[in-house]
């Protein structure tokens, strides 16, 4: 008989309010900071998308007395969503459990272990899905850098090169883009770190703050320098090797930027360049995103603590974003 059976697992309360918590504090993901994330009860479903050019005719007419208005509508398509379930464990010794000072700090340790690693793969799964090339459309959509040569309409110089880029001028240049095609600025600016140490040294940035403060470029500064209302910084790191293997680490968001306009919150009526769609199943009637469950395991003498995440995100509306890769040398 397997084991555990499915009466001997269950959704822990406390347990998957230690990982929501956890979950909430861990800064360096940037993957739930960016675009909104809408909770769903459905593990896959359907969700309307509105057609941009509806929205932009100049249709009013003048109106002679007892006549009929000007009228018009608009259409609406649907796309779908569908969750993948990524799960992970850590089995709890009993005589961890027995030695402990505090016999719930194995536990709690457990429970953000696991958060740990669901974050970890949240992240690597949002980089994969928003950040490659090509994702975001072709031509001005998706611009690399380069270190010499021409710059072309879908290159710009590398940020790196203090002497001849213009970052905030690339980024205009984005803003611009996104604004003339669809109406709406883009209001977030996603940098790796890499991107963001380059950045915040580079004579455009400095010269334009060094009479008015005396702080370091921040990345509220930076928000102000480029019109955006955030700069988010990705700042997770993964080890690549596999266990007993010479650690390697590696950055989870490289040498790139996504310049996007992101929903405030989300709306049938709410433009947004994307969404994260994160399934409430997993939590059983809890309302969490996330599930941490305990069970027994006798033949090992230890508890397991196993948490569940799922989430599907989604390019909303390509034109809401720009992309650049190689963005610094």
């Amino acid at each position: 008989m397997p084991q555990p059976t499915l009466g001997q697992s269950h959704i822990d309360a406390i347990l998957t309010n230690i990982s929501v918590a956890y979950m909430q504090q861990a800064s360096q993901f940037i993957s739930p900071q960016v675009f909104p994330i809408v909770p769903v009860e459905k593990k896959s479903n359907k969700y309307f998308v509105y057609r941009k050019g509806d929205w932009f005719r100049d249709e009013a007419q003048r109106r002679a007395d007892a006549t009929e208005s000007a009228g018009s509508g608009y259409n609406v398509d649907t796309d779908n969503y569908s969750c993948n379930i990524w799960a992970f464990h850590k089995d709890v010794g009993d005589q961890v459990l027995a030695n402990a000072d505090t016999p719930l700090s194995p536990m709690r340790d457990a429970a953000a272990f696991v958060a740990n690693r669901l974050l970890m793969r949240q992240e690597v799964q949002w980089a994969s899905d928003f950040l490659v090339g090509n994702t975001w459309g072709t031509g001005s959509n998706d611009l690399a850098g380069v270190a010499s040569g021409e710059v072309v309409g879908t290159s710009f110089r590398q940020w790196s090169d203090y002497t001849s880029s213009d970052p905030i001028e690339d980024v205009e240049l984005g803003k611009d883009r996104i604004l003339g095609t669809t109406g709406f600025l883009p209001n977030v600016l996603v940098i790796g770190y890499q991107v963001f140490r380059k950045l915040r040294n580079h004579p455009d940035i400095v010269d334009r703050i060094k009479y008015t403060s005396s702080e370091a470029v921040t990345t509220d500064i930076m928000a102000r320098l480029f019109g955006v209302d955030r700069v988010l910084v990705a700042q997770s790191i993964r080890n690549t090797a596999d266990e007993g293997a010479t650690n390697s680490f590696a950055y989870n968001v490289g040498k790139v930027a996504l310049l996007i306009n992101v929903a405030d919150s989300p709306g049938l009526l709410t433009p947004s360049a994307g969404y994260t769609f994160a399934w409430t199943g997993v939590s059983e009637g809890l309302g969490a995103t996330i599930g941490t469950s305990e069970f027994r395991l006798d033949h090992l003498k230890a508890t397991r603590v196993e948490g569940e995440i799922a989430f599907a995100n989604k390019i909303v509306a390509a034109d809401l974003g720009q992309y650049y890769t190689a963005v610094v040398a």
